[in-house]
């Protein structure tokens, strides 16, 4: 047993290795390698992308559209007739906060009374709606982060899509407060469902839960500005779903114990437990669509280390390469591709392709053009026989502002000069070669190479060890 320690720690430690940087050298669509790389993606992203920060500036954002929030929800709510019950259910939500809530209230009504008063409508409604729009939007601007999208929707996009959100949310909550309501009246009116009551109590709790699935499935379908695949937004949907009604139990349960400290903070102890219960949701909202995102171009990572330490040198390699694609493929008469495409086909970093993609459409060397599943691909905007890779660094060379510093090029003259120089002899070089004739290896050929490399004796080494465990 003694002897068996060692080889078992070595193991142990290969399997760790092979899961946190040798998993991405793996080319083989299993379930194991792929589960290995997705959970290994979801939590390098929730560490490296700040999310513990982008959910706090969320909490201060929803702080601030609260009053708006409710008197929204009130507003629509007392349209339909339902004011009582949504508020009956937040006092449900918050039992040991009646006082914290009547003031609430009270503010709502006074928020309500002064927007429909005199000159105030107008004013009242768009600040109402712009505080809205301004969370959404900073919700909308955290996922593109998470996809590396650099492009948002337009203002007349955000204002008709935030709008419609803005409405429609209030009114589905009142609809399925409305249907807990009319099933339990027909249960106690109809004799002949009170055998199916059990059923239909399971039933009616699960709203909940079903109506938080399709809240996260429908924020991880639509709000990132790009394609997202349904269902990798359903199954991370269903997850945060679960997470959010067990932290909503958890917290709902708190309000009894922190019933204790009112003595001491009064009203006010409410408070630290929603900005906490705040955070945590905006947190596990975050967490979904960075699982979306994992699940979804799982594949197209198949790369070692961060490619925000990647050098300028190596960069320029990958810029010329990946406009040797794009134009290449136009001459050929090959349909362009998308993001995914590109990482996924040419084994190149989605995160890169996208980075370098947005610098060529800034230098206008490509356009966005929409492919036939509606998605956003890339094709050149200059003549693709006549580009060269000189005129590709000018032009990337070139992207941001210029004149940072007054006066740089006449106090630094002779510096200035010189370094021209070196990148005049550098593009001149590069003039003499055509982006149209860079030799680039087959989609098939990229796959040998990986074959080969994962059937190595490393590679199969690892592999064994993961079939083991």
């Amino acid at each position: 047993m003694a002897n068996k320690i060692p080889l078992l720690i070595a193991r142990a430690k290969r399997l760790y290795e092979f899961c946190v940087t040798g998993v991405w050298s793996a080319t083989r669509n299993t379930m194991g390698v792929r589960i290995v790389k997705t959970l290994n993606l979801s939590v390098t992203a929730f560490l490296d992308r700040g999310l513990q920060m982008k959910s706090a500036a969320l909490t201060y954002s929803s702080v601030l559209a609260l009053v708006p929030a409710i008197a929204m929800l009130l507003a629509i709510a007392r349209g339909f007739g339902f004011q009582e019950i949504i508020s009956n259910s937040l006092y449900e939500y918050f039992p040991a906060q009646h006082k914290a809530l009547e003031t609430a209230m009270g503010f709502v009504d006074s928020y309500l009374k002064e927007a429909a008063n005199g000159v105030f409508v107008g004013i009242g409604l768009v600040m109402l709606l712009w505080t809205l729009i301004s969370l959404l939007s900073t919700v909308e601007e955290a996922f593109n982060n998470i996809w590396d999208i650099k492009k948002d929707r337009t203002i007349y996009q955000k204002i008709t899509d935030y709008i419609a959100i803005c409405l429609l949310v209030p009114i589905l909550m009142v609809c399925s407060s409305g249907v807990s309501i009319f099933m339990s009246t027909l249960v106690q009116n109809n004799l002949a469902l009170h055998l199916l009551t059990p059923l239909l109590n399971v039933l009616l709790e699960a709203i909940p839960l079903v109506l938080a699935w399709l809240a996260f499935t429908l924020s991880y379908f639509l709000i990132p500005n790009t394609k997202v695949e349904f269902k990798y937004a359903a199954i991370s949907g269903a997850v945060c779903a679960i997470a959010f009604q067990i932290l909503q139990l958890l917290f709902v349960n708190g309000q009894i114990y922190v019933s204790k400290y009112n003595a001491i903070y009064g009203s006010f102890a409410f408070l630290p437990l929603l900005l906490v219960w705040m955070q945590l949701s905006w947190l596990i909202l975050l967490f979904g669509c960075v699982l979306t995102y994992s699940m979804q171009n799982i594949f197209a990572f198949n790369f070692l280390g961060d490619v925000t330490t990647v050098s300028s040198d190596y960069r320029r390699k990958i810029v010329i390469v990946v406009t040797a694609i794009i134009f290449q493929r136009f001459i050929k008469g090959l349909p362009p591709l998308t993001r995914n495409d590109l990482s996924t086909i040419y084994d190149i970093p989605i995160r890169m392709v996208g980075d370098i993609t947005y610098s060529l459409h800034e230098a206008g060397l490509i356009y966005y053009v929409v492919t036939a599943g509606d998605e956003q691909a890339y094709a050149p905007a200059v003549e693709a026989k006549e580009l060269t890779a000189g005129e590709v660094f000018r032009r990337i060379g070139r992207l941001g502002q210029q004149d940072f510093i007054p006066r740089f090029s006449t106090i630094y003259r002779k510096a200035d000069t010189l370094v021209d120089g070196f990148n005049s002899v550098a593009w001149d070089s590069a003039d003499k070669v055509l982006v149209a004739d860079i030799p680039l290896p087959s989609p098939q050929d990229i796959k040998e190479i990986n074959r080969a490399a994962y059937t190595a004796p490393a590679a199969k080494e690892d592999t064994e060890d993961v079939k083991k465990q």
